[in-house]
C-alpha cells in the first residue's frame, strides 16, 4: 500500500512542479513588458516571491546543494523584492554557520559547498555593501537652515569708532534640532542590512560604505553653508577684509554644523547601528571627523596668524562660540572614538586663547608706539583717544571670557582685565601727553590735553561696564586732571592780553601827566585788540568737540576777558575817546562764541562808530 501511495505521489509531484515552472515562466515572460502599471508590478512581485519560497523550501528536501542553488538563483537575480534577497543572504550565513560546525576534510562534498556557499555569502555582501551605500546617498534629504539668514555686510565705524563692530544675527540652536539626514522610509531597510552585513562578518565593509556616504553628504552641508576648505598657507596670506569675512561665516557655520548637522548625523548612526553601541560612534566619528578638523584648522590657522589689535574682535567671536560649543562637542565625540576630535577642538580653543592674549598686548605695544611728527590739527579729540576707548568699551561685551583669558597663572580672575584696561588708559595718557608737546603753542598743549582726557573720562562714566572697571575714584581723578588743564589753558592764553588791561604807567585824571597817560591808555587798548584780534584768529581755528565742555570754556573765557576790559574802559572812560574804543563788551562776548568751532576766522574790519 504504501508502494503504491508512492507512486501515485510522483505524478502529483511532477505536476507540481511543472505548474511552479510554468508560473515562473510566465513571471518571466510578464516582468519583461514595459508596459505594465504599478499593480501589476506588484502583484508579479509578490508571486515571484512566493515561488521562490517554495522553491528553496522544497530544496530543503533535496539537500544542502539543491539549497544553495536555490539561494544563488536568488542572489544573482537582484528583482524588487528586496526583503527575499535579505532571506536568501542569511540563509547562505546561516547555512555556513551549520557547515563550519561540522568536522569536514577536503574530500567531503560538504567542504566543496561550503566554499560555494562562501563565494555565494561575499557575492551577497558585495552587492548589498553597493545597496547600503546607494540607499544613504540617494535618499539624503537636502537640509538648508532657512529659518537662519546669514547676512555679510561691509564692516561700519561711526565717527567716535574705528573698531569694525560685524553683525553675525547667529541664531542660538538647540540640540533637539534635528533633522532627518535621510529619509524616515529607508532608515529600517538600512537597519535590517548593517544588522546582516555585521552577522555575517562584513562589519568593516558596511562601516566603509556608511562613513564614505555620509562623508559625502556631511560634506554637502559644508558647501550650503559656503564654507570652502582653506590651507594654513592662503589664510595667513589673506588681506584683513577678506579674511574679516571668512571669520563671520565661519562663526556663523560652525554652529548650524555642530548644532544641527552633526547633531542629526549622531541620531542616523543611533537609528542604524543602535544607540550606545560603540560601532554607531565609531562610524559616526569616521564620517565627520573630516570635516570637524577641516573647521578647526581655519581656527587654528587665524590664531598663529599676525596679533593684530583689529582682529582681537573676531578671534573672540570664534573663542567664544567653540567654548560654547563645548557640551555638544563632548557629547558628539564621546569615549576612546571620539578622543581625537575632542582633543583637537580643545586645542583649537587654546590656540584662540593663546592669541587673544597676545593681541590684547600687541594692542598695548601698538598704544604706547604710535607716534607722530605733526601735531593733531585743532587740538581736538585724536583718532588714537577715540579708537581706545571705543575699543575697550567692545571689549566689555566679552568681560568674562576676556577676564579669564588675561589672568596670570597665580591670579585670580576677579579684576584682571580691570588692571588691563587702567594699564592701556595709562599707556594712552603717555601717549597723549607726549603728542601735546609737538603743539608750538602751550594753550594749545593743553587743551589738547583737555579734550582728550575729557573724552576718556565722559566715556567711562557713560558706559556702566566701563565705569564698573575703572571705578569712580579714576573718573574724579581725571575729571581733576583735565580741570587742571583747562585752567593752565586760560592762564596761558589770557595772561598776555589781560596785561593790556592792567593800570600799570596810567596817571589817574587831573595829574601833570595826563596827556602821557591818554597815550599810555590808546596804546594798551591798540594792543589789546591787536592781541584779542590773533586770539580770535587762531582759536577759531581750535577745536573742542564736546558741546557742553565748548561752552564752558567760553563762558570761562568771556567772564575774564569782557571782565576785565570793562572794568578797564570804565575806570578810564573821561580820558578815552570814542573814536579809540574799537570793540565794545558785548561785541567782545558775542566774538568769543565763535571759539572752538574748528574753522579760523579774523576781525577784519573795525567797529563802525
Amino acid at each position: 500500500m504504501a508502494f503504491e501511495e508512492s507512486e501515485l505521489m510522483i505524478p502529483e509531484l511532477e505536476r507540481e512542479e511543472n505548474l511552479i515552472a510554468a508560473a515562473r515562466h510566465v513571471v518571466r515572460a510578464l516582468g519583461s513588458k514595459k508596459n505594465l502599471t504599478g499593480d501589476s508590478k506588484k502583484i508579479l512581485a509578490d508571486l515571484g516571491t512566493q515561488l521562490r519560497s517554495i522553491s528553496i523550501a522544497s530544496s530543503k528536501e533535496k539537500g544542502l546543494e539543491d539549497r544553495l542553488n536555490a539561494i544563488e538563483e536568488v542572489i544573482m537575480n537582484w528583482e524588487e523584492d528586496q526583503s527575499e534577497y535579505l532571506n536568501a543572504a542569511d540563509e547562505t550565513r546561516r547555512l555556513i554557520e551549520k557547515l563550519e560546525s561540522s568536522t569536514l576534510s577536503k574530500e567531503d562534498k560538504e567542504y566543496k559547498l561550503l566554499h560555494r556557499a562562501y563565494s555565494i555569502l561575499q557575492t551577497a555582501m558585495s552587492q548589498l555593501e553597493q545597496v547600503f551605500k546607494n540607499l544613504l546617498s540617494q535618499n539624503t534629504q537636502p537640509f538648508e537652515p532657512e529659518y537662519v539668514s546669514f547676512r555679510s555686510e561691509g564692516d561700519f565705524s561711526d565717527e567716535n569708532s574705528v573698531v569694525s563692530f560685524g553683525d553675525e544675527s547667529v541664531e542660538s540652536f538647540r540640540r533637539d534640532s534635528i533633522n532627518d539626514p535621510v529619509s524616515p522610509d529607508v532608515i529600517l531597510h538600512l537597519r535590517c542590512i548593517a544588522s546582516l552585513m555585521f552577522a555575517s562578518g562584513y562589519r568593516q565593509e558596511c562601516c566603509h560604505a556608511y562613513t564614505m556616504a555620509r562623508r559625502e553628504a556631511l560634506e554637502q552641508c559644508l558647501a550650503i553653508l559656503e564654507i570652502e576648505k582653506q590651507s594654513i598657507e592662503n589664510v595667513l596670506r589673506m588681506e584683513w577684509t577678506a579674511l574679516n569675512s571668512k571669520i563671520k561665516r565661519w562663526i556663523w557655520a560652525v554652529r548650524i554644523f555642530v548644532r544641527v548637522y552633526l547633531a542629526s548625523e549622531k541620531w542616523l548612526a543611533d537609528r542604524i547601528f543602535g544607540e550606545g553601541e560603540p560601532v554607531s560612534q565609531v562610524c559616526f566619528v569616521d564620517a565627520s571627523k573630516s570635516l570637524m578638523l577641516q573647521l578647526l584648522n581655519f581656527a587654528g590657522a587665524v590664531s598663529i596668524g599676525p596679533r593684530k589689535p583689529e582682529k582681537l574682535f573676531k578671534i573672540l567671536d570664534m573663542y567664544e562660540v567653540l567654548s560654547s560649543l563645548v557640551p555638544e562637542v563632548t557629547d558628539l565625540y564621546q569615549d576612546k572614538a571620539g578622543s581625537s576630535v575632542r582633543f583637537e577642538f580643545l586645542e583649537a580653543i587654546t590656540g584662540l586663547g593663546d592669541c587673544v592674549k597676545a593681541t590684547f598686548l600687541e594692542f598695548e605695544h601698538a598704544i604706547a608706539s604710535d607716534g607722530a611728527s605733526t601735531p593733531f590739527v585743532g587740538g581736538g579729540i585724536h583718532p588714537l583717544t577715540r579708537y581706545v576707548m571705543n575699543y575697550l568699551e567692545t571689549l566689555t561685551d566679552y568681560g568674562e571670557k576676556l577676564n579669564h583669558l588675561l589672568k596670570d597663572k597665580e591670579e585670580t580672575e576677579e579684576g584682571k582685565m580691570a588692571r588691563h584696561f587702567r594699564s592701556v588708559a595709562s599707556i594712552l595718557e603717555f601717549n597723549l601727553d607726549e603728542k601735546s608737546k609737538l603743539y608750538k603753542d602751550v594753550p594749545l598743549q593743553h587743551l589738547f590735553l583737555v579734550n582728550n582726557i575729557q573724552y576718556m573720562a565722559r566715556k567711562v562714566k557713560g558706559s556702566d561696564e566701563l565705569g564698573s572697571i575703572f571705578g569712580d575714584d579714576w573718573i574724579r581723578k581725571r575729571k581733576s586732571k583735565y580741570r587742571q588743564h583747562a585752567m593752565n589753558y586760560q592762564r596761558h592764553s589770557l595772561s598776555p592780553i589781560l596785561s593790556f588791561l592792567k593800570d600799570d604807567g596810567i596817571q589817574m585824571q587831573g595829574t601833570t601827566s595826563n596827556v602821557g597817560s591818554k597815550n599810555v591808555l590808546k596804546d594798551k587798548l591798540r594792543s589789546f585788540y591787536i592781541a584779542f584780534e590773533d586770539l580770535y584768529r587762531v582759536q577759531t581755528a581750535w577745536n573742542i568737540p564736546d558741546i557742553q565742555l565748548r561752552e564752558e570754556l567760553r563762558i570761562a573765557l568771556s567772564l575774564k576777558v569782557v571782565q576785565a576790559y570793562r572794568q578797564f574802559v570804565g575806570r578810564h572812560g573821561n580820558q578815552i575817546s570814542e573814536k579809540h574804543v574799537k570793540y565794545s563788551a558785548e561785541d567782545l562776548e558775542a566774538y568769543i562764541l565763535d571759539f572752538f568751532e574748528g574753522a579760523a576766522k579774523s576781525l577784519q574790519s573795525p567797529r563802525k562808530k
